[in-house]
């Protein structure tokens, strides 16, 4: 008995020993994600497709402005996941701007194109000169996550460089008058204001390569059925804009979707390709009676600028313990 075990073990070794050192594993098995913005959506979250995960979480509420962050950025965003809105009065002083009747409003493009802001072009650039506006801007703060609103600003943009945005800023009735100094962050792709202390936050954002997807609220345009735009505010996901892309298959089953699938596809850039409408509102919208279904033919093809393609299905938007809305769960693997 004792050779007949010896036997076998040796056997085992002979084996094992023909194998390599380290047999190679599956590179990325299935991953099961749920992101937790809360039944309000109070939260962000900025995600990691490779590392599966949740860099940041960010309450909604602590910022206002969004500075283009790299050495020739100039772009101002506003926090679109509080509905906000900004207005160009051509004003030149804060005291000349008294009320808000007929200011053209404008939202941020969902998009992401740094060209359709509602800021817009507060300079202009011819050669090496560079020509400031000085408008005095209108700033709809908003709302906060409970629907509170959150107040109106004055916002004059003076100034930008390789290193630092130069704007001053008044509360609606001319008070709390100040200047500021915002500066650029290095490998990020944003800088971030708030007017709540009138300070630059920081840690709000990844790396830019260190993330992919943006799970958020943010304001998009939707059309009535007679074709009207109006702006809505949705619950979703944008991604990394310029850094990934993304397509969409609604034929095919998830399973049967390979790296073949996805490489002979055409892929979208725009910052909200993903977007809101994985899931259909079920119920009546007036009366606030409603439930959320999960859309179950769509699955979103993602590209990183590493040529890493991912595929991605939503599963579920409930939390599964507790019922509560806000709990996007999806799952997704690398081709």
């Amino acid at each position: 008995m004792l050779r007949t075990i010896i036997g076998i073990a040796a056997i085992i070794i002979i084996l094992t020993s023909c194998f390599k050192e380290d047999d190679p594993m599956p590179p990325f098995p299935m991953q099961t994600t749920t992101i937790e913005m809360g039944k309000y959506y109070q939260y962000q979250y900025h995600f990691n497709l490779s590392e599966n995960k949740k860099l940041t979480q960010i309450d909604k509420n602590t910022y206002d402005l969004v500075f283009e962050s790299a050495d020739s950025g100039w772009h101002i965003r506003l926090n679109t996941s509080a509905f906000m809105m900004a207005a160009n009065t051509g004003e030149k002083d804060f005291e000349a701007v008294t009320d808000t009747t007929g200011l053209p409003w404008k939202f941020d493009n969902s998009n992401g194109n740094p060209d359709s802001t509602s800021i817009g072009n507060w300079l202009s650039i011819t050669g090496n000169d560079t020509v400031y506006e000085n408008a005095v801007y209108i700033l709809n703060r908003g709302i906060d996550h409970l629907g509170n609103n959150r107040g109106l600003k004055k916002v004059k943009f003076s100034k930008v460089d390789k290193n630092t945005y130069t704007f001053s800023y008044a509360d609606f009735n001319n008070e709390n008058q100040g200047e500021f100094s915002l500066s650029k962050e290095n490998n990020k792709k944003h800088a971030f204001f708030s007017f709540d202390d009138n300070s630059q936050l920081t840690g709000l954002e990844p790396d830019v390569n260190k993330w992919d997807l943006f799970f958020t609220q943010y304001t998009t345009l939707l059309f009535t059925d007679n074709g009207e735009p109006y702006p809505y505010l949705v619950t979703g996901v944008l991604s990394n804009y310029g850094n990934v892309k993304m397509a969409v298959d609604t034929i095919q089953n998830y399973d049967d979707i390979t790296l073949e699938t996805a490489q002979n596809v055409d892929y979208s850039i725009a910052w909200d390709f993903i977007g809101y409408d994985w899931k259909d509102i079920i119920g009546d919208v007036g009366s606030g009676n409603v439930y959320y279904e999960i859309v179950s033919n769509r699955t979103y093809l993602i590209r990183t600028k590493d040529e890493i393609y991912y595929k991605l299905r939503f599963v579920n938007f409930y939390n599964p313990d507790t019922g509560e809305k806000g709990y996007p769960m999806f799952v997704y693997e690398v081709l």
